[in-house]
């Protein structure tokens, strides 16, 4: 007698390298990778080393581009899924708050002259005179 079993095994772990490319936090695998190594990524409050598996409910703390996103693990991906298809596999916990901050740094960024931009023009050495005046006072 021959039986014929499909059987399928459903992968139950996965390494958080992987894991955070699957979902598109991070453009590489390796680039992942190096931020595992840097320190850059925790698993349920503890710092990880890229092989460390994840698992569904595990909660998952990374920086990356001065936020600091978190994130609860729901299912694990079979391979990397397209951008629609992401909120499947995670879900999304970072406050809104850490984004206005970024949103304000870049503001701030923009005044300031780049270094090695060369010397100031009248327009700024005007600025730099009344601001000073105004300090005065």
């Amino acid at each position: 007698m021959h039986y014929n079993i499909n059987v399928v095994f459903s992968k139950k772990d996965m390494r958080i390298d992987k894991y955070l490319w699957c979902v598109r936090y991070y453009k590489t695998r390796s680039i992942a990778t190096a931020a595992c190594k840097k320190g850059q990524v925790k698993v349920n409050g503890a710092s990880v080393k890229p092989s460390r598996e994840v698992f569904p409910t595990d909660k998952i703390e990374l920086k990356k581009d001065q936020i600091i996103y978190q994130l609860t693990v729901n299912d694990l991906p079979p391979n990397r899924v397209g951008a629609k298809l992401v909120d499947i596999y995670r879900v999304d916990t970072t406050p809104k708050s850490a984004f206005e901050a970024r949103e304000l740094l870049k503001y701030s960024k923009d005044y300031y002259r780049k270094k090695g931009a060369g010397r100031p023009t009248k327009k700024d050495r005007r600025d730099i005179d009344d601001y000073r005046d105004d300090d005065e006072e």
